[in-house]
């Protein structure tokens, strides 16, 4: 019989702290005097309350450490049930959104997908403004200590291979995971407070500054504005490009580098190989924009760094209807955003690292039918894999396009073309935002979808972010049994 006490309490502490963040879009709409303030007193009154409520319930069941099977729970628990409760500002609150908008948009945020229900966010008030990038900068920091912390220790999708190099700092282990999680935590904050001063003098308001800057560290895509990054000037798309590379990097090379490590990162084959990764598709973007298209040089190159390092790494942000760039790009960014970022970063999707694992094993495999009588071990980074290793990436990827082919199927039932079924379905899982299309492509948002296809989503951006397996064990009855 599994105990929920320890998860409950844990799930009740982060819902006390979520009702306490609603106070600073509560302090942004006193200012503001739009009258909007009191949607997030009574917001904060129900979920705190709800979360003290929970936490003393369970406080009972807290031991020293959680079991595997608590592990799992709390993983799924968490971002499910913090997006139960960051909906209600939207519900109470000028969008006057039903619940199952409102969820979308919590759960969106949450898991930094950065898909949206809402339009006209340019007059949104600058409480929910502000909200919506206070969630996605949560999920932001939440993904990284869970990535590093958690799915290693459930050999989850291959992240068991960073289990012993995440405590490892100039060669010392680390004593506690907490350690090396207030260490990122603190990075994730000072990497926030840098992209709001340099956001702010290139010409961002403070506000606006401060939005953009939680909403790009956490590779989350929300901006104030339905034309994204269209409405700043170019040297704002600089600046994002910059921060959004930093965010899909390893946290715990940061870690290793204000540890004295000053190579951590550069030696780094998963960080080496998505930066060429990126400027080589920039390049190819930016040429072919600038052929077909008649931009000038800057600007080709411009728009297509920004937009491809935006896909990549699953932020969302656009700075142009690159729907319109033609059949060649759209289907290049569709497979762009099948990649992601570096494992142990804010960045979405697939990783980096899984592809090179694969890489290896294929090589491994072809030298062996070279060789027979050979011996080829598979190595990433000058380290040999595990075979559980790689029979957990290729259960992802077995997965990953399974999940990919079952949900665009089930939007497709719900009256969704093909081209809208299938990249809908790609940009939940793959946590990237926009989709292909009128409908939900880089100048459209997914509020015209029914509620079937709301929902279906929003599962798929649960399970997306918390890298499929760790969800889909909890559905086994031998997870139940054990």
């Amino acid at each position: 019989m599994v105990d929920f006490r320890p998860v409950g309490y844990v799930i009740g502490i982060l819902l006390t702290l979520l009702g306490a963040a609603m106070f600073l879009p509560f302090l942004v709409d006193l200012a503001e005097d739009r009258g909007e303030w009191p949607v997030f007193v009574q917001s904060a009154l129900v979920t705190g309350l709800f979360g003290v409520l929970l936490a003393l319930a369970c406080s009972n069941g807290v031991k020293e450490g959680l079991t595997i099977q608590q592990t799992f729970l709390l993983t799924t628990g968490v971002w499910l049930g913090l997006p139960l409760f960051g909906a209600l500002p939207f519900m109470f609150g000028a969008t006057e959104a039903r619940y199952v908008d409102a969820f979308f948009e919590a759960m969106s945020g949450l898991t930094t997908t950065g898909a949206t229900v809402f339009t006209n966010l340019d007059t949104m008030p600058k409480g929910l403004l502000l909200w919506r990038g206070i969630l996605q900068w949560f999920g932001g920091i939440g993904i990284i200590v869970v990535a590093m912390v958690f799915l290693p220790e459930l050999r989850v999708g291959g992240m068991q291979i960073f289990k012993a190099e995440a405590f490892d700092t100039l060669g010392k282990i680390l004593p506690k995971a907490t350690t090396i999680a207030i260490q990122i935590s603190v990075i994730y904050l000072a990497i926030t407070m840098i992209c709001i001063l340099v956001y702010f003098s290139v010409g961002l308001s403070a506000f606006d500054a401060t939005v953009h800057a939680m909403t790009t560290v956490a590779t989350g895509g929300f901006s104030n504005y339905d034309a994204s990054f269209g409405a700043f000037k170019p040297g704002a798309e600089y600046v994002c490009v910059i921060f959004m590379i930093l965010a899909s990097l390893p946290f715990v090379r940061y870690v290793q580098l204000v540890n004295g490590n000053q190579f951590a990162l550069f030696k780094d084959v998963q960080v080496k190989t998505f930066i060429i990764v990126v400027l080589i598709l920039a390049l190819v973007t930016a040429l072919v924009v600038y052929a077909s298209l008649g931009f000038d040089g800057e600007t080709a190159f411009r728009k297509a760094l920004f937009n491809i390092t935006s896909i990549i790494s699953g932020t969302g942000y656009s700075s142009a209807d690159y729907g319109q760039w033609g059949g060649f790009l759209v289907t290049m960014f569709f497979f762009i955003g099948l990649i992601g970022g570096c494992a142990g970063s804010t960045a979405c999707s697939v990783k980096v690292f899984r592809y090179q694992l694969v890489y290896a094993s294929v090589i491994a495999q072809l030298k062996q039918i070279r060789s027979p009588n050979g011996v080829f071990i598979p190595r990433y980074d000058g380290r040999a894999i595990d075979n559980d290793v790689l029979s957990s990436v290729m259960s992802f990827f077995i997965f990953f396009m399974v999940t990919l082919g079952i949900v665009a199927i089930l939007l497709a039932m719900t009256g969704l073309d093909l081209i809208t079924s299938i990249s809908a379905s790609a940009s939940a899982l793959a946590n990237i935002g926009p989709g292909l299309g009128d409908q939900i492509g880089p100048s459209g948002n997914y509020a015209g979808l029914s509620d079937l296809a709301k929902w279906i989503l929003s599962a798929t951006m649960l399970i997306g972010r918390l890298e499929l397996l760790a969800v889909y064990a909890i559905l086994t009855i031998q997870f139940w049994r054990a």
